[in-house]
């Protein structure tokens, strides 16, 4: 099983086995492997819907699979702030909040 599927079944991990296959084959199984866009952009578009219709809780898995998408920290700043304007202030203060807190548990120890 590649990554993306062991992911998202991490993801989802307690929920029941269908649910479970579904995240698997077809959100990361055949959503996510479309051609149209790169995994980078929908990262990017991922993270955006979910900022915008305040869904937290999945927020640190998709940042931090934008990150290993190939967004940038800085990107993702740009898209919370451009967010602030378009899905309102508190979203976007809360995705960055959701960003530092993923930022911080990816950075190397220092002890």
């Amino acid at each position: 099983m590649n990554t993306l599927k062991e992911s998202g079944r991490e993801h989802v991990g307690r929920f029941p086995q269908k649910f479970a296959d579904l995240t698997d084959h077809t959100l990361f199984g055949d959503m996510w492997k479309r051609t149209q866009l790169t995994p980078r952009e929908r990262s990017l578009v991922t993270v955006a819907a979910l900022v915008a219709l305040y869904r937290l809780e999945q927020l640190p898995f998709h940042l931090s699979r934008a990150l290993d998408n190939g967004l940038s920290d800085d990107e993702l700043e740009e898209v919370m702030t451009h967010l602030a304007f378009y899905s309102g202030w508190p979203t976007a203060a809360s995705g960055l909040k959701q960003l530092r807190d993923v930022q911080a548990s990816r950075a190397p120890s220092q002890g």
